[in-house]
């Protein structure tokens, strides 16, 4: 099964909301709870892809959209990973993988030099997933019942190619 990733395009909309709202339910986030919020989601053209960002979602042919991902600028040095999101059924297929690295790889070419995030204890996948690629955790918060927990990580530079004679 091959995940192929691409950028946002406006007729994602709908399949979007429907991932991430799918995503939020598993693991209880409801609308309401002080954590939920989706609205950026009508607007990803402009939080995200014209002002220094990302979005991106994956497709799975005969299944449609099934992960997503988006880059948000907060600073001229420092981009939020956010809406990370892999459908239930898609899930520990390293797919959430695939879309961390190109959202890396993005932020790097864009220029940024940090990137910082949020989840919550309820979501363990992204927690191990952002361990394993080296977030360090900086704070906690209690929010509507529930403990969001933010982290960050610098971005390595891109190697320089070497230039050919």
């Amino acid at each position: 099964m091959t995940l192929v990733l691409r950028r946002y395009r406006w007729s994602d909309r709908e399949a979007v909301w429907d991932l991430h709202r799918t995503c939020l339910s598993q693991v209880g986030i409801t609308m309401g709870d002080g954590v939920y919020y989706d609205d950026d989601i009508p607007r990803i053209n402009e939080v995200y892809l014209a002002d220094r960002g990302e979005f991106l979602v994956g497709e799975v042919e005969g299944a449609g959209i099934v992960a997503m991902g988006g880059l948000r600028r907060v600073d001229d040095d420092c981009a939020e990973l956010c809406r990370l999101r892999v459908r239930p059924d898609f899930q520990r297929r390293g797919f959430g993988t695939l879309v961390i690295d190109a959202l890396e790889e993005a932020a790097r070419r864009l220029g940024y030099s940090r990137l910082r995030g949020d989840t919550t204890l309820r979501q363990g996948a992204a927690l191990e997933l952002y361990r394993k690629y080296g977030w360090r955790e900086v704070r906690r918060e209690d929010r509507g019942g529930l403990v969001v927990v933010y982290g960050e990580k610098p971005l390595t530079p891109q190697p320089s190619s070497q230039l050919t004679h």
